[in-house]
């Protein structure tokens, strides 16, 4: 491999306006990624990945000008590699997302296990996948060193992303102090308290002297920058808590137990990760402690896991209100997005057949005021567009934890007096258009604004209740607020709303003079 020479593509260096603080790493969309995309760097999408970097060379550091001057040229593997492990680690991750045909993984290999681990960390997940897979079909050995070097909930979120075999390949080949930690991790959902923490906790026994902490701390070498350490007693439970602050004006020989502060909160592994996301913007926490039924310490959830969750969850609802799937990225197989779409797809295909048979129903009457096919996308959309306002304010309600089964009727009578407020004017803007155009050009079809007004009123109040009731009734039935709300709702609104301007209209046909 010494001999490899690369040439590669850069449209300037990863260095953004975001100033790095604590508990800031982790796997850029570990968790919003697609575990079937098994080629995501093929050549369909080779190009793309070599101009997702970031458009402003003026702010990158000398490390960062050097390699997109590297990249320019054809450069050897080594010279390549030395540059990349200078970089910071996010920036050297966007420099291995734009190589291609396992030349990332090449470059992995040549740089320092700790430097490599640290760019593998915050590569997005399905590159990340595909390097790791490189790395295991060349070297097992240094594929299970390289996910050992990384930070534990990193590399648990990669295995869970990795196809089977890429785990079974790596976990035989690690310490066993390593295979249990990842094997602990990986038993937890993905998104859940335990599934976001980390083991790796900063902490000290509740006996110790100030002094005797400190040593410890220092002997720790914590991967976290933190601002507190976790108390624990001699059977691991958690005790308290205590600030870096606190040990710092304490005296040497003073004892944590009368420094640390017992009364911490704490989550047990189960709990899902929007009640976690919720507590920590509620309170403002900075990290949480996560422990058993027995309060044992398991780890902690840190401030920059909830927020790539909270990225990850508003990124995955977007996918489901419109029947795609959950887990689908930009860069996923082609397989993987036929088999997240298909089936909702087929759904939409039916749902929409039910519109197209309620205007089937009235036929002849279309053919005798053929104005009415012009007409009727105009209500539809209208009733759509106001049933999506209140599905979106409904979802936010829910995901902000705003909306309880004690408000749920009053929301549902509220967003409907907004609908038919919303139909009464739309309709006799529309209404008085209809009219207008009837009476200027001298037909006897001025009636018929009255039907739109009237039609679109009520089309639009049912519309907002439709919004507002669908994720209510979703969430009733356990399943996700936000899945395929606007397959189901367009359902709904195109249906009803045809069903209602046709059947007005059929109602009052003799008064529009076809009696």
């Amino acid at each position: 491999m010494e001999g490899r020479r690369f040439q590669a593509l850069w449209q300037g260096p990863s260095a953004g306006p975001f100033v790095r603080a604590g508990y800031t790493r982790g796997m850029t969309d570990a968790r919003e990624s697609d575990p079937d995309a098994k080629d995501p760097l093929s050549a369909g999408t080779s190009a793309a990945r070599r101009s997702t970097v970031i458009e402003n060379p003026a702010e990158a550091s000398p490390e960062d000008h050097r390699v997109r001057r590297l990249l320019q040229h054809t450069i050897d593997l080594p010279v390549l590699a030395s540059a990349v492990q200078a970089q910071d680690p996010a920036d050297a991750a966007d420099t291995l997302e734009t190589l291609v045909d396992g030349e990332a993984a090449d470059v992995l290999e040549e740089m320092e296990i700790k430097n490599a681990a640290e760019a593998l960390s915050h590569m997005v997940g399905p590159l990340a996948v595909s390097v790791l897979e490189d790395l295991v079909r060349d070297d097992p050995g240094y594929a299970a060193a390289l996910i050992e070097a990384m930070p534990t909930d990193d590399a648990a979120d990669l295995l869970q992303l990795s196809p089977d075999p890429v785990g079974e390949a790596i976990l035989p080949r690690m310490s066993d102090a390593g295979r249990v930690v990842l094997r602990h991790l990986l038993a937890y959902e993905e998104a859940s308290a335990g599934g976001l923490m980390t083991p790796d906790v900063l902490k000290i026994r509740e006996e110790m002297t100030v002094t005797e902490a400190v040593r410890a701390i220092r002997e720790a070498e914590a991967e976290e920058e933190t601002h507190y350490v976790f108390v624990v007693d001699d059977e691991n439970r958690l005790v308290g808590i205590v600030s870096l602050r606190s040990l710092v004006i304490a005296g040497p020989t003073e004892r944590i137990a009368d420094l640390c502060d017992r009364e911490v909160a704490a989550i047990p592994p189960d709990v899902d990760r929007d009640t976690v996301s919720m507590e920590f913007e509620k309170y403002g926490y900075l990290v949480l402690p996560v422990i058993d039924a027995e309060r044992r310490l398991l780890g902690v959830v840190t401030v920059d896991d909830v927020l790539e969750s909270i990225r990850a969850e508003g990124t995955e609802d977007a996918q489901l209100m419109v029947g795609a799937g959950r887990e689908e990225m930009v860069f996923s197989s082609t397989g993987a997005k036929l088999k997240s779409r298909i089936p909702w797809l087929v759904v939409n295909l039916v749902t929409s057949s039910i519109g197209a048979l309620v205007v089937l129903q009235f036929e002849g009457l279309i053919a005798e005021i053929a104005v009415l096919a012009v007409l009727m996308p105009v209500i539809a959309n209208q009733s759509g567009n106001a049933g999506q306002q209140s599905l979106a304010v409904t979802l936010r309600g829910i995901v902000l934890d705003q909306v309880n089964e004690r408000i749920a009727m009053r929301l549902l009578l509220r967003e409907s007096a907004v609908g038919a407020i919303n139909g009464m004017i739309a309709g006799v803007l529309v209404g008085s258009f209809v009219a207008a155009i009837s009476l200027f050009s001298g037909s006897d079809t001025w009636r018929l604004g009255v039907v739109i007004a009237i039609s679109m009123t009520c089309s639009l109040t049912v519309g907002t209740f439709t919004g507002t009731a669908l994720p209510l009734l979703m969430r009733r039935l356990g399943a996700d607020p936000a899945t395929a709300s606007t397959i189901f709702l367009t359902m709904v609104t195109d249906s009803i709303s045809f069903l209602i301007f046709l059947g007005a209209a059929a109602s009052l046909s003799g008064w529009l003079g076809l009696g």
